[in-house]
């Protein structure tokens, strides 16, 4: 069993590590089964004992073997998403106010949006639905204390009927077979991924995201000493094939995607990309995060590919929201996992005293109970098609030549990238001074030469006015 190919582009080590994870992977190493010695292994693979120390090094950092004094060394029989105690003081840093990166530009948008009822503002730079196009739903007729009394039917998990009618929807539209033990409501999805962060992942480890993202954007993962691997985007979505090179090189503890309608390049990751994470993923005995916040804004439903939480319920946590069907402030969303993930992710939230309103999540389960949601909802994925089809035809009319983008099979944003001329900071300080608020590549981990625009905010008008202002600025030269 025990047989090397040497490569000559590979380090030995390296040839090791990878040997002994496909041996557990097709299941000739089993959990808990001790392996061979350090002197008897480096016998076996004809190396010397420093090489099969380094590459044993390496698997014991991914977690992937375990060594016990007087028993050897074996395959770790456990599972990822044992609580590892606390990485930051949380309450500390929820009360520092906001969540995204206070970038310069970012500052400058800030203080024009809140004179924004004084100027005529243009705003493609915001993430959220415009309010008309946010569903139209009537309230509960409830009384005061029914809200208090429905309380009594909420616990560390959240509001039970809601995370009953969630679990029903996601099983009905995504074919998948959750129950509600293995579904915790939060409020949004980044209360989600700083639960995650809390009990996954340690202070120095690292992560891999996708390349630009909008995760650039959130603090939580430096606050809390975690190191972030950027892993480029094509149309097909994350590069799988660099991601292998990342986790043996800067030992990646868990994988985070947006793999439907990305935020920002709105591309859709392909199965037959969606099959090679999984099997990475697997091969490393590596966690997924998917982030499926957009999943609902879909243009056609029969070109939707498969969750990766369906492809693999045990090795996928999958993180949703309402927030932006329904709104930023409805800051309602869940996550899902294997139930012991869940238990210990209830029990920090519930140790940070960080559990939600009833009223929100009461609001959220009479809108997905209205019987006009689903029309409702139809009518919202035909509106956001024809306004990135208005857009696309703008660009082609008068920016032919000058940019390329992907053109998204659903979600509000579209990724324009200038060819021809070279975009700086200065740019779009000039499209500021326009009343034209973008979001720039270097706000999202990429450069200047990209930014996003949300067309959900866009009137035929002002994709006429948005159009207009981008050939001014790379005309001003």
């Amino acid at each position: 069993m025990w047989q090397l190919k040497k490569e000559k582009s590979k380090p030995v080590y390296q040839q090791i590590v990878e040997l002994i994870l496909d041996y557990i992977d097709q299941g000739h190493l089993l959990p808990g089964e001790k392996i061979p010695s350090e002197r008897k292994l480096a016998e076996l693979l004809n190396v010397n004992r420093t090489t099969i120390v380094h590459a044993l090094d390496e698997l014991v950092s991914m977690g992937v073997i375990v060594r016990k004094r007087g028993s050897g060394t074996s395959v770790n029989d456990g599972k990822w998403g044992v609580y590892r105690g606390s990485t930051i003081d949380w309450r500390q840093y929820l009360s520092q106010g906001s969540t995204l990166k206070n970038h310069e530009y970012n500052q400058k948008v800030q203080l024009l949006l809140s004179n924004e009822k004084e100027l005529r503002l243009l705003d493609v730079y915001s993430g959220d639905l415009p309010l008309g196009l946010v569903p139209e739903l009537d309230l509960p007729t409830i009384s005061w204390k029914e809200f208090l009394n429905e309380e009594k039917r909420q616990d560390n998990y959240g509001y039970f009927p809601l995370r009953k009618v969630i679990v029903k929807r996601l099983n009905q539209i995504n074919k998948l077979k959750l129950n509600v033990d293995n579904l915790m409501l939060t409020p949004g999805a980044q209360q989600a991924l700083l639960l995650l962060v809390q009990v996954l992942l340690n202070n120095g480890d690292a992560i891999a995201i996708e390349e630009p993202s909008s995760f650039y954007q959130l603090p939580m993962f430096q606050a809390a000493g975690i190191r972030v691997y950027g892993i480029p985007v094509d149309k097909e979505g994350m590069r799988v094939d660099l991601l292998e090179e990342k986790i043996l090189k800067n030992r990646i503890k868990m994988v985070l995607v947006n793999p439907n309608y990305q935020n920002p390049t709105g591309t859709t990751m392909g199965l037959k990309r969606r099959k090679a994470l999984i099997d990475l993923c697997r091969k490393y005995q590596l966690p997924i995060v998917e982030d499926d916040v957009f999943g609902e804004l879909y243009f056609d439903e029969e070109s939707r590919p498969p969750l990766l939480k369906k492809m693999d319920p045990e090795n996928v946590i999958y993180i949703g929201s309402f927030s932006k069907i329904l709104g930023a402030t409805t800051k309602i969303g869940w996550v899902s996992g294997p139930v012991k993930v869940i238990e210990k992710l209830a029990k920090i939230r519930s140790e940070l005293d960080l559990n939600m309103s009833i009223f929100p999540q009461v609001l959220a389960y009479n809108a997905l109970e209205n019987k006009t949601y689903e029309s409702q909802m139809s009518h919202l994925r035909i509106v956001l098609f024809e306004k990135m089809t208005d857009l696309v035809a703008r660009l082609d009319e008068k920016l032919k030549d000058e940019v390329t983008y992907y053109i998204p099979e659903g979600g509000c944003y579209l990724w324009l990238t200038f060819k021809n001329v070279r975009i700086t900071i200065t740019d779009y300080d000039f499209l500021l001074t326009k009343g034209v608020l973008v979001t720039p590549g270097f706000v999202l981990g990429s450069g200047p030469q990209s930014m996003r625009i949300n067309f959900s905010r866009l009137t035929p008008e002002q994709s006429v006015i948005l159009v207009d202002a981008l050939v001014e600025m790379i005309g001003k030269r």
